[in-house]
């Protein structure tokens, strides 16, 4: 297992996933019911076996089950004997557990400024014109020295631009209203899909994604993505920053003996459908560049149609599991899926698509000189760990005595843009109250006696009449006090 992450065999052996090209990204892809989610667990078993940290997103609540030994059961038994795997044992995975919303999972949060203007332009749509005065803001918040923590934030800082565009125009260009307007509707798209929750501190430490225990297995992180599924540009926003943190943090490491860290991203449909060019081009320069960083990244979707052809073209590793070809629509998917393997002379590749059970697939892998091997029919390797989702118990037990426990439970909200301008605002409004107050006093000292109304020279007069009599008073007062003592 050193050299390699089993995934499945046949009568002619075992089919290995070579750990020194599985930085190469991978696929995963089969109809509904076919076994992908198992097969994504077991490629993950292997990983971690391997000592390779895994970052998974969790679409149904399945994978928590990595977190328990699996049970025996027959079919089990039948397929540990069928391939002749003589290491084979139930077990449980290190696994930790993580949430956008902090329900089933440790929050999960990111910084706006972390996210930066590019990133957050091409999730928002924006246009060009929009895009420059988004970077345009973030720029004067760096130079005001306030920082864009949250959602509050950023709406505040895009508020005080507005009202201050015209005296920030010779430094920063024209930031007209209409665009930050156009942004400020554009952040109520992702408001909507909970990104109040997302954005914020404690950050995320990259670090946490990538321990390995005692015994030296990797650390399993599963994402509880059950909310997100109609949310899907938060889903895309959170799994996008993601890679592009871990592109912009890890160091260059060529092709490394074994990843440094390994992605699964199921649904992964979620990221392409109907995203804007802009940000299916991010995605795929992250994937295409991010290999380099040590990082593999497998996608996990019903037909390799799912994915952009660009993106495709940077899955070296795959695993197809059946296809149906019922419709004309169908038909075209098996035969696209086919074409994306090196030949078999003794399989009929787009007719096997269509006739694989469940548990079976199809695999290539990229061999020790980064080659497609010959796509081979295979059965899928059992899982060690549990096949279906941990109890709520159980998932609470888990998240009760996890090494990260309280460390981003709280949410942190410390003095940031919203709270400094608010408090800009607060000493302006007190200081215009001052500068009103005292342009109107001596206004009022000044006006004529000529123009006064019979009511201001009343008052006027027993102003001074009071003010002579007590005067009277204080002076008889003293002098009457020093005239006794004399006496």
């Amino acid at each position: 297992m050193s050299g390699g992450v089993r995934i499945g065999g046949h009568a002619g052996g075992v089919i290995t996933l070579p750990l020194r090209m599985a930085n190469r990204h991978g696929l995963i892809s089969g109809a509904t019911g076919t076994g992908k989610t198992v097969t994504l667990q077991v490629i993950a078993e292997g990983f971690a076996r391997a000592g390779v940290p895994v970052f998974m997103a969790d679409v149904k609540g399945d994978l928590s089950g990595l977190a328990a030994a699996g049970a025996p059961h027959d079919r089990i038994s039948r397929r540990v004997t069928d391939l002749g795997l003589q290491d084979y044992t139930q077990r449980a995975y290190p696994t930790l557990f993580w949430d956008l919303f902090g329900q089933r999972g440790h929050p999960v949060r990111a910084t706006v400024s972390d996210m930066g203007p590019l990133l957050l332009a091409s999730l928002l749509e924006l246009n060009d014109t929009q895009t420059g005065v988004l970077h345009a803001v973030f720029k004067v918040a760096d130079d005001q020295g306030l920082l864009l923590l949250d959602m509050k934030d950023l709406r505040a800082m895009l508020t005080w631009v507005a009202e201050h565009a015209k005296d920030l125009q010779a430094v920063y260009g024209n930031m007209n209203t209409v665009s930050i307007a156009a942004i400020q509707r554009s952040l109520l798209v992702l408001e909507q899909q909970g990104a109040e929750q997302f954005f914020g501190e404690p950050q995320i430490a990259l670090a946490d994604l990538m321990q390995a225990d005692f015994s030296g297995n990797g650390v399993i992180s599963v994402l509880d993505t059950t909310a997100l599924m109609t949310r899907p540009r938060l889903y895309a926003m959170f799994l996008l920053w993601l890679l592009a943190e871990l592109f912009e943090q890890m160091p260059e490491v060529g092709d490394p003996d074994k990843p440094r860290l390994v992605f699964f991203f199921d649904e992964a449909h979620l990221l392409f459908d109907d995203a804007p060019k802009a940000l299916v081009d991010k995605i795929e320069q992250v994937v295409r560049l991010i290999r380099s960083k040590g990082v593999g990244v497998y996608f996990v979707t019903q037909s390799p149609l799912d994915i952009p052809e660009d993106v495709l073209g940077q899955l070296g590793n795959r695993v197809q599991h059946a296809l149906r070809a019922f419709t004309p629509k169908d038909q075209k998917a098996v035969r696209a899926a086919a074409q994306t393997f090196r030949a078999n002379e003794g399989l009929d590749t787009a007719r096997v698509i269509t006739e694989l059970g469940v548990g079976e697939a199809l695999v290539s892998v990229l061999d020790a000189e980064g080659r497609p091997t010959p796509v081979e029919r295979a059965l899928i390797c059992p899982p060690e760990s549990r096949i279906g989702p941990l109890t709520d118990a159980e998932r609470a037990e888990r998240l009760a005595r996890s090494p990260l426990r309280g460390r981003y439970d709280q949410v942190l909200d410390r003095v940031s843009a919203y709270e400094a301008l608010k408090q800009r605002a607060d000493v302006e409004a007190q200081q215009a109250a001052v500068e009103r107050a005292q342009r109107e006093q001596p206004v009022l000292a000044r006006v004529p006696r000529g123009r006064q109304t019979p009511v201001e020279a009343m008052a006027q007069s027993a102003a001074r009449a009071i003010g002579s009599s007590l005067g009277r008073q204080i002076v008889r007062g003293v002098l009457g006090s020093l005239l006794g003592k004399r006496r």
